[in-house]
């Protein structure tokens, strides 16, 4: 990709996460996720016939034949420079439906052939900002060792350092061997791409992800790190003969391996979100004066550049 290009589809791709975003909003606290999803999955196809693309969907709503749009496979644009897209039209669905924090609509642009594949499994993640050395956490370590790894680089105390995990049953000895540290806690019910991303803002006040969720998830919270600056180790969670099946699929066959930030995405991407519900990274949608107010974060690996953008949408759609 050119750079005129890069700068071209930076906007554009604002453009697709707005939409999606603005028709996921209409279900906040109402309850229904399905409904939620769909609509975002609809509203950022569309979007898409106005983006100057050949985009193959690596990472989509599912394979062709469990979904009607947005599936692996699938070619949208309307012509031009051939990309990699991975997506979520909505990341968080339930936060969407009960109107609770750190709802998304994302999309990555990359260079072809960059992004790592996955299918719809679980991974383990580790996860902080940028400045510190190569390696300075590592997913088989102990989260007591990485905590303390942590806070030896920012010269403070362990009881300084938080770190984010879902809400979660299985993370159950993770969170005790975290709050036995010292450390504090920060349990989030969903949205861990927010809560990675978070990692890289210092005024978040999140030092540390960690734990397990979606794999799709993670390969797109990896390429705003990759924009933005941080360090990222994850593992897929391989937990049944099927899902050993499914990754092989994907030429996935080493169920131990480690990927490193640099094995989840190569070369040049453009990150883009906007915000649905309000959350660590965005504020969500508001309705003002029959206008609805979105704001939306755009980031480029090229540039290492992230823009906030503020957007006001007159309310003539339905939207």
């Amino acid at each position: 990709m050119s750079k005129a290009l890069d700068r071209a589809f930076a906007l554009e791709a604002v453009r697709v996460t707005e939409a999606a975003a603005r028709a996921a909003a209409r279900f906040v606290g109402r309850g229904d996720e399905h409904a939620a999803d769909e609509a975002a999955a609809d509203a950022m196809r569309t979007a898409f016939s106005h983006l100057p693309i050949n985009g193959r969907i690596v990472l989509g709503e599912g394979e062709r034949e469990d979904v009607s749009v947005l599936f692996r496979g699938e070619t949208v644009g309307s012509g031009g420079v051939a990309v990699d897209l991975a997506l979520d039209p909505l990341e968080g669905s339930t936060p969407t439906a009960k109107s609770l924090p750190n709802a998304l609509s994302v999309l990555v642009i990359a260079e072809p052939d960059t992004l790592l594949t996955v299918p719809d499994l679980y991974m383990d993640k580790i996860a902080i900002g940028p400045g510190y050395p190569l390696g300075l956490i590592d997913l088989d370590k102990d989260p007591a060792e990485n905590i303390a790894a942590l806070a030896r680089a920012k010269n403070v105390q362990v009881g300084d350092i938080t770190a984010c995990i879902l809400d979660r049953p299985r993370h159950s000895q993770i969170l005790e061997k975290i709050r036995s540290t010292g450390a504090a806690v920060r349990l989030i019910d969903d949205g861990d791409v927010a809560a990675i991303i978070a990692t890289s803002d210092a005024q978040s006040g999140i030092d540390l992800y960690l734990g397990s969720g979606g794999a799709r998830a993670g390969i797109l919270a990896a390429a705003a790190l990759r924009c933005i600056g941080g360090q990222m180790q994850a593992r897929l969670v391989i937990r049944s003969e099927e899902e050993r099946i499914s990754a092989a699929l994907y030429g996935l066959t080493d169920g131990r391996r480690k990927y490193e930030l640099g094995d989840l995405i190569r070369g040049d991407v453009i990150f883009a979100a906007t915000g649905v519900t309000d959350g660590a990274l965005l504020n969500g949608i508001k309705r003002v004066d029959g206008h609805t107010i979105t704001q939306s974060v755009v980031m480029r690996a090229a540039s290492g550049t992230a823009r906030y953008v503020r957007a006001r949408h007159r309310v003539s759609d339905g939207l």
